[in-house]
């Protein structure tokens, strides 16, 4: 069983022991797997881009973007992003739709309009909010940035693929009830979404790339 320290803001034993209490799903996911890898991203501008580039795609092809990305703008601050015209970008393997999102937020965070910082002191529906008056970062993104880099604990993303198929899996059924689901697992949502991911890419022979 791998080593389990999960920056989240909550008592990981505690959180464990409830989610396996209400759902048999995840001692299921326990008994099979273990427990996910340690999980912590720094918060700010990269690890935001980084969840930008793994929007619909596999995280080894985002991780792989991403590398040659910071390749290129070794400082990765908001004005060398900007720095990079779409054209740019696209030599770097970077979408239009994804190149127009990343200049968006680079400009947001120069003009000040997003204050990364100050979304550590805000309630997790506030900082979501603010993450979302960006162009191209839509609740997928932002509760990904929460969790991750924020230790939001009880956040599940709903849009997520990855997530809704391992539970039609585990559940055995095409139609799951999602929100009755996530909502018995509240206040560990977060932690419930980690281990759902766990599962997924521990059973593809994939890990989860930091």
């Amino acid at each position: 069983m791998c080593k389990f320290v999960l920056m989240l803001k909550v008592n990981k034993e505690t959180a464990i022991s409830y989610l396996r209490e209400r759902d048999p799903m995840f001692d299921v996911i326990v008994q099979l797997y273990g427990m996910p890898q340690d999980i912590f991203r720094p918060p700010g501008f990269e690890s935001l881009v980084k969840i930008i580039l793994e929007q619909q795609v596999s995280l080894m092809s985002a991780h792989a973007t991403y590398k040659r990305l910071k390749s290129a703008i070794p400082r990765f601050m908001p004005s060398d992003v900007l720095s990079l015209d779409y054209e740019a970008l696209r030599q770097l393997s970077v979408s239009r739709q994804k190149s127009t999102y990343l200049h968006a937020l680079a400009q947001a965070l120069l003009d000040r309009t997003l204050d990364l910082e100050l979304l550590k002191t805000l309630p997790p529906e506030e900082a979501q909010k603010s993450l979302t008056r960006v162009k191209g970062i839509g609740r997928w993104t932002a509760q990904v940035y929460l969790i991750f880099c924020l230790g939001a604990p009880d956040l599940f993303p709903q849009g997520d693929i990855a997530l809704i198929n391992t539970i039609k899996e585990l559940k055995g059924c095409d139609r799951p009830d999602i929100l009755s689901l996530t909502s018995s697992w509240s206040p560990y949502r977060s932690l419930a979404a980690i281990m759902l991911w766990h599962y997924y890419l521990t059973k593809r022979g994939r890990k989860m790339i930091i």
